[in-house]
This record gives structure tokens, sequence and C-alpha cells, in this order.
């Protein structure tokens, strides 16, 4: 004879086992408009176990990268103007001298590598260094739809980013969006950026990029907590779970 097990002593158990022992993270409250009963993120906030140096919106000098393009220009000798790309092993190539390292380098001090350089062909040369404009390359990850590398042109923030790199995922956090930078000592920046009001009220802390920025959008308490159950239930738990509930005259499997 087949027993009948109360469906509602079974959905309690497996409830219990899955919430109440196995350490999954707490799930936060949300409202209809999306708002969590976690604490706001802070500008400094840190992972735990990475040494990140304390966020700071200061502007270094640009410096050259592969694939910039430079106008290399000398007033006394113009038919020496030349615009040149930065070669991936970091170098230009002008006429009359050898090449120059130029990557990693500000538009001063290239400038008085240049001129030093032409010094040997020219007297008392002066030079001029102009940045021609150049996309924004930054890296997103986690929770949106193709991730990677992108180009940036313009104005670009870490929404923006976001929706480049098609969009959100029903699953991502979009009020505590991971932002990390090379800081001005090389030291890598992370802060967290609630992107979430720029999608709602436009009021939102967008985050203005960098090149070589990366931006990463973390999965959302619900669903860490849902592909936990998933993954135990599924893929971890030595017992595979199939319930086969008599209700009455009903069987449901």
């Amino acid at each position: 004879m087949r027993s009948r097990t109360p469906l509602m002593l079974v959905l309690i158990a497996a409830s219990s086992l899955a919430l109440g022992g196995c350490g999954v993270p707490r799930i936060p409250r949300m409202d209809l408009l999306g708002r969590t009963d976690e604490p706001a993120p802070s500008r400094g906030q840190a992972f735990s176990d990475i040494p990140y140096a304390n966020w700071s919106d200061y502007e270094p000098d640009y410096r050259f990268y592969p694939g910039d393009e430079i106008e290399v220009s000398l007033p006394s000798a113009p038919e020496l103007n030349k615009t040149v790309t930065v070669q991936p092993d970091g170098r230009i190539a002008l006429p009359l001298i050898s090449t120059v390292m130029a990557a990693d380098r500000t538009i001063p001090e290239l400038q008085a590598t240049l001129a030093e350089a032409y010094s040997r062909q020219l007297l008392r040369p002066e030079v001029d260094v102009v940045a021609k404009a150049a996309p924004l390359k930054v890296f997103v990850g986690g929770e949106v739809g193709t991730p990677g590398m992108f180009d940036l042109t313009g104005d670009s923030d870490a929404l923006r980013a976001v929706i480049q790199a098609g969009d959100f995922k029903t699953s991502a956090d979009r009020s505590r969006v991971i932002i990390i930078r090379r800081g001005p000592d090389g030291r890598a920046m992370m802060r967290r950026a609630n992107l979430y009001r720029g999608l709602k009220s436009g009021d939102s802390d967008v985050v203005p990029l960098r090149r070589f920025d990366i931006v990463y959008v973390p999965r959302s308490g619900v669903a860490e907590a849902s592909l936990f159950i998933q993954q135990y239930f599924r893929d971890l738990s030595p017992v595979q779970f199939g319930f086969n509930y008599a209700l009455g005259d009903r069987v449901i499997n």
C-alpha cells in the first residue's frame, strides 16, 4: 500500500534542510520598488581578503598605450611632422631618429624624449605632441548579457557600459555594481555603485569611467540563494529527491 505523506510536511522538511543548516546566505527583503533592507553601499568598501587602496577621484595625466594615435610636429622642421600609431611593443617610428618608447609616458615626458632624440640631428628642436581621441576600453563582467571588453566613446559611465554589454540580467544586483580601477600609485581601487536609481529616476551614481576600468555586476542575494538551493538538491545532495505525493485520489509526481 502506498504511503500517503502530507504535502505540507514534506515541503516544510525540505525548506528546513535547505535554509536552516546548509549555510545559505541571508535573502534580503525587497519591496515592490526593488529596494532591499541591506546596508547602503559605501564608496570605500572593499573585499575583506584583497588589499584594495582607498578610492580616489584624482585624475592622473594621460599616458599612451599601444594603439593610440599621436600627432608629432616640429615647428622648426615642418617636413618632419607626422601622425604615428603606438605599436604593440609600445614604440613609435619617426623620421631621422630611432624608434622611441611611447607607451606609459605622459605628453610632457614623450615631448622631452623626442626633443632629446632630435637634438642629435637638429639645433634646439621643439617638439609638440598631441594625443588623438581614442575609444575608452573597459571590461564588463558578471550578470550582463554579453561580458567582455568594450570600446566606449564620448562621456562614458558605468551604466552606459553595462547597457552596451547587453544590459543587466534578471539575476543582477543593480544596486551594488563593483568598479575596479588602477590607482595613482598603481594599486587597484574598488568601490560600489548603485545603478538601480539611474534606471528608475535618472538620479544614479553612474561613476565616470577611465581606460581599462573593470565593471563587475554581481548576483542578487535572491539569485544566489536560488542557485544554492538548485545546486544542493540537483547536483550536491547524495540523495536524489523525487517526491511522489498522494492527495486523496490524486497522485502528484
